[in-house]
């Protein structure tokens, strides 16, 4: 369509990976010329992860090589424009299935692959529960091809502190709530918790540098026109100038955050953060109610809020937390601050999506 423009030409988008390249709380000296792979390197946080190491090594020299896991190739080349860059290598892999991981050798992996939308929770619950746990496990022990171990990044979530029990207004990273397992949504969360039990068998036995960046609810112009969650469904509507639906009362808080804040946060950790340890990625400018969110995409798009009951099958997929915010203090402590807040965050996701090529045709 006329007009329209792939996510890497747009001058938001370029804005957004050059603060995040040049950000002081990431320690770029330590991923000079590495090696890093990325599983799910498709996804949303995947592919904002993908441009910026890619615009980086373009901008700065930085020399850094990705490889990047996915288990759609032709996927790869419609969200990932860097396939004649000598920088860039695909490999092809599905890593829940066992024994699958690439063949050569990385000096750091980063595995975000994982379902991560209530119909794919309901839909693929055996690929939600394998991808945090069989493909965890393939890329840990790949992280341990080389004569020393990889540097190994576990993109857990904040789903791991469960229901909030009413005792605290926000989750450190030492809080444990409750979780019902014998449901089929328990197996995101669950599988969460034993992947970070994972990560520190690894640490333990095998001496692989683990770390664990908790991720909150991201968004952003990198999200897949196939996300179910409720803030994707928000913009989608509001991209075409629908009306928001709103499938509950919408007194849901979460903690937010735009994807390049998540991004630099989880590479904070990578380069800065202690070896084992767990660091909440959140910023209190992000913590907002369920309502507010469909009230300001409504306004911002002309549109209004209403209200409709999800169908079974999006129920099942639902998180049962009601107030899910984290207090991100012990990662600013390793100098991350956000660079969005919730309103700005937001209004840049709808231009630049407004704009996208891959994005704009599915909306439109």
């Amino acid at each position: 369509m006329e007009g329209i423009m792939h996510r890497s030409e747009n001058k938001l988008y370029q804005e957004d990976l050059e603060t995040v390249a040049k950000s002081p709380s990431i320690d770029w000296v330590s991923l000079k010329r590495a090696t890093i792979a990325i599983s799910g390197a498709t996804g949303m946080i995947g592919t904002f992860l993908v441009d910026l190491l890619m615009h980086k090594t373009a901008k700065d020299e930085a020399g850094i090589r990705v490889i990047a896991m996915g288990r759609d190739e032709e996927k790869a080349h419609k969200r990932l424009p860097y396939f004649d860059d000598p920088h860039f290598s695909f490999d092809q892999v599905d890593v829940s299935l066992p024994g699958s991981r690439p063949s050569h050798p990385a000096d750091v992996v980063i595995h975000l692959a994982s379902t991560t939308h209530p119909r794919a929770y309901a839909t693929d619950p055996i690929g939600t529960v394998t991808s945090n746990i069989q493909g965890l496990m393939n890329l840990l022990d790949y992280a341990c091809m080389g004569e020393t171990p990889a540097k190994f990044v576990f993109a857990s979530s904040v789903e791991v502190y469960g229901q909030n029990r009413g005792d605290t207004e926000k989750f450190s990273e030492d809080y444990c709530g409750y979780i019902n397992s014998n449901t089929l949504r328990a197996g995101y969360p669950e599988s969460k918790r034993c992947g970070e039990a994972l990560c520190q068998a690894f640490l333990s036995q095998k001496q692989v540098p683990v770390f664990i960046p908790r991720l909150p609810r991201t968004y952003g112009p990198t999200m897949l026109d196939s996300d179910s969650k409720a803030l994707s469904q928000f913009i989608k509507k509001g991209l075409v100038h629908e009306d928001i639906v709103l499938k509950s009362e919408g007194t849901q808080e979460y903690s937010y955050l735009y994807v390049a804040d998540t991004v630099e946060g989880l590479l904070t950790v990578l380069t800065r953060g202690e070896t084992g340890h767990a660091y909440n990625v959140a910023d209190a400018q992000s913590d907002v109610m369920l309502k507010d969110l469909a009230s300001a995409i409504a306004t911002a798009s002309g549109q209004q809020v209403i209200f409709e009951l999800p169908d079974a099958l999006e129920a099942a997929g639902y998180s049962m937390a009601t107030k899910a915010m984290m207090d991100g203090s012990r990662l600013r402590s390793l100098g991350w601050e956000a660079h969005y807040p919730i309103a700005d965050g937001l209004g840049r996701t709808l231009e630049i999506l407004g704009d996208d090529t891959d994005f704009g045709k599915a909306a439109r």
